[in-house]
């Protein structure tokens, strides 16, 4: 007869990107407020954390975008070994072998390419699956369903149209709608950034206000600003009164900002005088702003969220689209919210191989003409509304409550709550 313990339900979440750090932690939020000892562990970030997640690793702070180079690849292969090492601890002879608490179900937040491997290690040691966030196989390398089917017991979908995508290729797909709205918006800071042009509470008038959204990875950083710089310096050309907020991540990304700048000083001037960065506060400066330039990513949804119009980009190294990336892409529209509509209904730069003269051009007809704003303004409507009435923390909880067989936990109010315990709220 065994010593050991019985095994009992225990959770490992693995996050490798600090959106994958933000829509595990509304999920993580949720699991603990219904099953307050439930162990939960992750390879994650700080949100993760904060919504009661062990972290056995921190992850996500140098994610990136596109194929990984060499030495991402070996860190990535590093970790993997440390997963597969840190399971096996609870087999007999580890060193948590006489725990419970071994993990039973493995739940994967984005990233395939990083958490695909470790979804074949914890299938080998007997995990279920979930995957939160589907892999985007419907927008490149579709052939990789086969590899889905082997790795998964259950994917939740953040986005409408991917839960018949798969369930029609025999994968178990569940829509949950998107994390990002079941967080409250953070606008509180808005009088900050109005004060910085001398603008009282709510204030209107004057010039057309932009925002200007360089995302938060180095690499693309570093490949986009000076084109949505350049873009803004045009503008402000064109409309006088123009002011301009850039929503930087964190204060690192500020300072690399203001160099890049400086790199192009002689092709587009000093920094502009109506143009100031701030950090943390990608929700407030949404709601201040008239019109925002965007390089492509969830931010467009956060946008469309407070639905005010945008120009969306995102520069890629021609060479590598032509000769490789194009071959794999199956899908026509690369922004959130023209996938979810299936049409352009905001202007899409992605990829984009030119100067910022498009951009502007783009942004300048919707500054130009209230109609083409309200346009916009209509459409994002539409998108939205797909999302009434679904709260992913909570759908998916019950999908992993159901995968892991744990006892169903106390649901919700019908208001719901986030990790402040504010209600969300959603666009007016």
């Amino acid at each position: 007869m065994s010593d050991r313990p019985p095994q009992s339900p225990a959770l490992l979440f693995t996050a490798f990107e600090p959106s994958g750090d933000d829509h595990a932690a509304i999920v993580i939020d949720e699991l603990r407020r219904r099953h307050p000892t439930l162990p939960i562990y992750a390879w994650g970030g700080p949100h993760m954390a904060g919504a009661g997640a062990t972290i056995i690793e921190r992850t996500g702070d140098d994610a990136v975008m596109g194929m990984p180079g060499v030495k991402k690849i070996r860190e990535h292969q590093k970790i993997n070994a440390r997963i597969a090492a840190w399971l096996d601890s609870f087999e007999p002879g580890g060193s948590n072998a006489n725990s419970p608490h071994k993990p039973t179900v493995h739940i994967p937040v984005d990233s395939p390419a990083a958490n695909f491997p470790i979804c074949a290690i914890a299938k080998k040691r007997g995990l279920k699956v979930v995957h939160m966030v589907a892999p985007q196989l419907w927008a490149w390398g579709p052939w990789r369903i086969r590899k889905l089917r082997r790795l998964t017991d259950q994917v939740l979908c953040i986005l409408p149209f991917e839960e018949e995508y798969f369930t029609k290729r025999g994968v178990a797909a569940k829509f949950i709608g998107h994390p990002l709205f079941d967080v409250r918006l953070d606008t509180e800071r808005l009088d900050v950034i109005g004060s910085a042009f001398g603008e009282g509470a709510g204030a209107v008038g004057g010039g057309p206000r932009v925002a200007l959204m360089p995302g938060s990875r180095p690499g693309e950083i570093n490949s986009n600003f000076a084109l949505l710089l350049e873009a803004f310096v045009r503008l402000s050309a064109e409309f006088p009164g123009l002011r301009g907020v850039v929503a930087a991540t964190k204060p690192s990304v500020e300072s690399r900002l203001h160099e890049i700048a400086a790199r192009h000083r002689r092709r587009l001037g000093p920094w502009p005088e109506n143009l100031i960065t701030v950090h943390g506060q990608t929700d407030a400066v949404v709601r201040w702003c008239d019109l925002a330039l965007v390089v492509s990513g969830t931010v467009t949804l956060q946008i469309a969220r407070q639905v005010k119009p945008m120009v969306v980009l995102y520069k890629s190294n021609p060479i590598l689209y032509h000769g490789f990336a194009r071959w794999l892409l199956t899908t026509k529209y690369f922004t959130l919210p023209n996938l979810i509509a299936d049409r352009e209904i905001i202007p899409e730069f992605v990829p984009h191989f030119g100067g910022a003269t498009p951009i502007a051009e783009a942004a300048g007809a919707i500054l130009r003409d209230p109609m083409v704003s309200a346009t916009q303004q209509h459409e994002l409507r539409g998108v939205l509304e797909r999302f009434e009435g679904l709260h992913a923390g909570p759908l998916a909880a019950d999908q992993i409550e159901r995968i892991a067989g744990l006892p169903k936990g106390i649901r919700p109010n019908e208001v719901p709550r986030t990790r402040t315990g504010m209600p969300t709220l959603m666009p007016g």
